[in-house]
């Protein structure tokens, strides 16, 4: 027994661990998790699903459809019925002999019978009624727009989706590059500090034997303290960077994860001038798509409009039985049943509705003259929005290359004060401003690194061409 039960244990750590998340991502590994675990991303599959649903429940509409009632029936009073006097007794109401008789001899020798009613009660106490009954939709206009509605909804819950895939896709990227952009951030601040801290200990004895000023001290522990102070920024920032990653790849904002890429190579991957140079579809954007069956599904409502006008036929068969009784006897084999059918067919036929009709079509043919003109302006929207991406994109590139350029020169400009401080011909002042200007060149750099990934996306996105890191 305690062996069943070890192995059982067993059993199930092995599949809690094949079940766990991953911890370590390269990009890709990242975007990849993303499309399956996002909360957007599985909400729009989820929307391509019930648009499934949808389309099969609108098909379902135009198919037979077999319906089943019981009717049971208790009178607690049964309702009272009057009939005349006369149809159980004509003399009864005679009121003596010699009035008969002579109403035998009136002309038309019919007696004269008094006004009476008798309370009777038709009908048994309870009774049961049990209908099954088949339709059949055989014309309606309405019902073949919306199973080409149904269709069209189907192919924008699609594009939906392939929208909400592309920025989850930007949006890992982004988050991806913040978390690399802030480590860099952590490690150059704390070697700068490192740095720093060195030249102020350095300093500062050569204060205390009299060579050097108090202001050179007091202007390197000013510097040491910004220093600081963006370290302890940088750090807070990074924690936010993971949070928000963590929560773009939908796990808990708290798991520890491990990004193996450095922001540098990732700049590098995403240099592709020849991204520039492509042709673009603008009507294979996701965007464009998602205007086009706006206009289409207006288009359908027109359709619609006009179809309400067409006659509607519908046929039907329904067969049942009857029970009767004063006493509640339905479930006994002796209880008698009268059974019924008959079938027959529905015509509905439009045929004034007070200008009702037309007020609805037009309206769907304004909707639809808004749809085109929105179509069209979403193409010139998207001509603009691409060529602004590439232009962006051109600038981060040479930014990129200008910003490595710029902080060879300040590593050289610092090094030169700093070797010119320490041999007393340069000045405290010119030393933090060289080291200043490092510490902006450095920045500066790791932002022009973060605006090549995230422009390169943008632009992918806009014209849904991704590329695989």
């Amino acid at each position: 027994m305690r062996k069943a039960l070890s192995l059982l244990f067993i059993a199930l750590a092995l599949l809690g661990n094949s079940q766990e998340q991953p911890t370590s991502f390269t990009l890709q590994d990242a975007i990849d998790y993303a499309l399956e675990n996002n909360r957007q991303a599985k909400n729009a599959a989820r929307d391509i699903d019930a648009a499934k649903q949808q389309k099969w429940e609108t098909t379902a509409t135009g198919l037979p459809q077999l319906n089943a009632t019981v009717n049971y029936q208790n009178f607690l009073k049964q309702q009272v019925s009057l009939l005349p006097n006369e149809f159980f007794d004509p003399f009864s109401q005679i009121r003596n002999l010699d009035e008969y008789y002579s109403e035998l001899s009136s002309p038309t020798g019919i007696p004269e019978i008094q006004p009476g009613f008798t309370e009777v009660i038709f009908g048994t106490k309870q009774n049961v009624n049990a209908t099954a009954t088949l339709s059949q939709l055989i014309f309606d206009g309405s019902y073949l727009v919306g199973l080409q509605s149904a269709k069209v909804f189907l192919e924008i819950s699609k594009n939906a989706k392939d929208k909400t895939d592309l920025e989850v896709r930007k949006g890992v990227i982004n988050a991806y590059g913040n978390v690399l952009l802030s480590e860099e951030s952590v490690i150059i601040y704390e070697k700068n500090i490192a740095v720093l801290q060195k030249n102020l200990d350095e300093t500062t004895k050569i204060y205390e034997n009299g060579l050097e000023e108090e202001e050179s001290v007091e202007q390197l522990q000013i510097t040491l303290s910004n220093l600081e102070s963006g370290l302890n920024n940088a750090k807070r920032l990074r924690g936010i960077a993971y949070q928000m990653f963590n929560i773009t790849l939908g796990i808990d904002y708290n798991t520890d994860v491990t990004l193996t890429e450095n922001l540098e190579d990732l700049a590098e991957k995403n240099i592709s001038l020849e991204t520039l140079t492509q042709e673009n579809d603008i009507t294979s954007t996701v965007d464009y798509k998602i205007a086009e069956n706006d206009k289409r599904s207006k288009e359908l409502l027109l359709k619609l409009e006009k179809s309400k006008a067409l006659p509607q036929l519908s046929a039907y068969i329904n067969g049942g039985y009857l029970g009767f009784g004063d006493d509640f006897s339905f479930l006994e084999r002796q209880q008698d049943w009268a059974g019924f059918s008959s079938f027959g067919f529905n015509l509905n036929l439009p045929i004034f509705s007070s200008g009702g009709r037309s007020a609805a079509t037009q309206r769907a043919k304004i909707n639809l003259e808004k749809s085109k003109d929105e179509l069209t302006e979403t193409e010139q929207r998207l001509k603009l929005e691409i060529e602004t991406a590439k232009s962006n994109y051109k600038f981060a590139t040479e930014d990129y290359n200008n910003k490595k350029q710029n902080l060879a020169l300040a590593e050289r400009i610092e090094r030169k004060n700093q070797t010119k401080f320490f041999e007393g011909i340069g000045s405290s002042f010119e030393l933090r401003q060289a080291q200043t200007q490092l510490y902006s060149a450095q920045q500066e750099l790791l932002k022009a690194m973060l605006d090549v990934i995230n422009t390169k996306a943008e632009l992918e996105t806009l014209t849904n061409q991704t590329t695989t890191f």
